[in-house]
């Protein structure tokens, strides 16, 4: 794994490549010890909930897990296969002091992770992630006897987070005929589970996981399948949710893909008319589509844009207490009912707005006007100088002025690897591709490596 294990979202990799189920021991251990140090359980043990999503190996690295947990004397709560919004619904419901969530997300299936989350089900800060790096592999007092911690499977995950969810909404969805792609992940149960009790007809597509197939060519990366469903079944709308089902993509009733910008666009207005969307602002990235930010300006809604990723919205949101926030990507945060991203409560409130508004969502989704987007990676070019070169510079201001209010320019190095991607939006694809091309060669012949 080298030095520093945790990325942006965990510790993720090829399971039983370098993600071991020694390592996951281990991280097990040092989350604990923590907790630990951290104090205040005097008279209480501590608490850790446990949910992973379908692949083979998270049976494993749950287990590996766990014996860490009990073994450092924490009492743990299996919640089996549950969206990595559920293990986070959980830790804060139940007054878990650690939440662990064993998924890779919307990975290939080899590939697997260990995400830890902190009291109140959010996403541990990086001076904690540190601090467990840190006791990785080190001397510590085990406890014994009647000390270590004690493992209990929890009987009713499913129904209880379908419940959680139906509480968000106030009104059935009677009458509505969804398709719901689950990627043969973690959703494949709860998730037709609350569209059904919410009132849907429901077409479960990609829920029959064999340990095998998550995200195997289903999902939110994988949109084909969920069109051919709508269309064939004439249904009123398609959700497609990834492996953990922490975010979700759209498809209308005539088959058009419906992305986080457009579901962060109708939910961002239906917040704003009935006075929930905390001072009309709404959080997203530099990546969202410019067509998001002139919609919300004519609706009366602020875009708030941060560095792309979901720790970057989040953190925005907490500090100016926002209420939505999201990822064009389908990560939508709607912190009145989750502390992440939630494949399945996004829909419903999708679904809630079509019910109360009587529009279907492509009527919903079309006050946003989606610019044309490019993007192009540049490789083998040195990325640290791209934020100072004075030619790359000119031309990027250059090129901006040329556009004016009809697109923008955005060059963004890559935090891990030797190259830039240079994002051209414009009024036609033909004009973004022409500009991000001249950009982008202005690049190579200023930063290229050797």
């Amino acid at each position: 794994m080298g030095k520093k294990i945790f990325g942006t979202d965990g510790v993720r990799g090829l399971a039983n490549g370098p993600l071991t189920a020694e390592l996951a021991l281990d991280l097990g251990v040092a989350a604990a010890r923590v907790l630990v140090d951290r104090g205040g359980y005097t008279g209480q043990r501590p608490l850790a909930v446990v949910g992973r999503d379908t692949r083979i190996s998270g049976q494993f690295l749950e287990h590996a897990v766990v014996a860490g947990l009990a073994s450092a004397g924490v009492d743990v709560i299996r919640l089996r296969v549950l969206p990595t919004p559920g293990v986070a619904y959980f830790t804060d419901a139940l007054g878990a002091d650690v939440g662990v969530v064993i998924s890779a997300s919307h990975n290939p299936m080899p590939d697997n992770g260990i995400k830890f989350l902190a009291r109140g089900g959010v996403k541990l800060d990086d001076a904690l992630e540190l601090r467990i790096e840190e006791l990785l592999h080190t001397e510590w007092d085990r406890p014994t006897g009647g000390e270590v911690g004690r493992v209990t499977p929890y009987a009713r995950t499913v129904e209880e987070y379908a419940d959680h969810l139906l509480r968000t909404i106030d009104q059935p969805l009677a009458g509505l005929t969804v398709v719901l792609d689950c990627a043969n992940g973690a959703a494949h149960e709860v998730g037709p589970r609350a569209l059904v009790q919410a009132g849907a007809r429901v077409i479960a597509i990609g829920a029959e996981p064999d340990g095998l197939n998550i995200n195997d060519g289903c999902g939110s990366t994988h949109l084909e399948p969920l069109r051919r469903a709508v269309l064939e079944h004439g249904a009123d709308v398609g959700f497609a949710v990834d492996g953990d089902a922490d975010r979700c993509l759209a498809v209308d009733h005539l088959g058009e893909v419906v992305d986080g910008d457009r579901i962060m666009a109708v939910l961002a207005t239906s917040l704003k008319e009935t006075g929930r969307l905390k001072d009309d602002t709404l959080v997203a990235t530099v990546m969202s589509n410019l067509g998001l930010v002139r919609a919300m300006d004519a609706a009366g809604v602020r875009v708030l844009q941060t560095k792309v990723g979901d720790r970057y919205v989040l953190e925005a949101m907490r500090e100016g207490g926002y209420t939505l926030g999201g990822e064009q990507s389908g990560h939508v945060i709607m912190r009145d009912h989750a502390t992440t991203g939630d494949g399945l409560l996004t829909a419903l409130h999708v679904l809630e707005r079509m019910v109360a508004t009587g529009s279907s969502l492509r009527d919903l989704a079309s006050t946003m006007t989606v610019f044309p987007q490019v993007l192009v990676n540049v490789a083998g070019v040195d990325r640290t100088r791209a934020d100072s070169d004075p030619e790359v510079l000119a031309a990027v201001e250059t090129e901006s002025a040329a556009l004016g209010d009809t697109g923008r320019v955005l060059l963004r190095p890559s935090g891990t690897e030797q190259l830039v991607r240079v994002m051209v939006e414009a009024a036609t694809a033909a004009q973004a591709r022409a500009v991000a091309d001249r950009l982008a060669d202005v690049v190579r012949a200023r930063l290229a490596l050797g």
